[in-house]
């Protein structure tokens, strides 16, 4: 659970911001999302295959090097 320490001269909404930036980051509302209806075996297992072939499709990725 992540949680968000408020300072004494923070506001409420600059505390309220950070709270809502560590839930994204540690991932709880997308979470919440995927697991707020069941997704039977062979809806998960079409989702995956169709996410691959987007990436797929998208091409390598190429690493750009840094100019020196």
């Amino acid at each position: 659970m992540s949680e968000v320490i408020i300072h004494d001269d923070e506001s409420f909404e600059r505390a309220l911001k950070r709270f809502k930036n560590k839930c994204e980051k540690a991932g709880i509302l997308s979470d919440l999302r995927k697991h707020r209806h069941y997704e039977k075996p062979s809806e998960k297992k079409k989702r995956k295959m169709a996410a691959a072939v987007r990436k797929t499709r998208r091409g390598p990725r190429i690493p750009r090097v840094a100019p020196r």
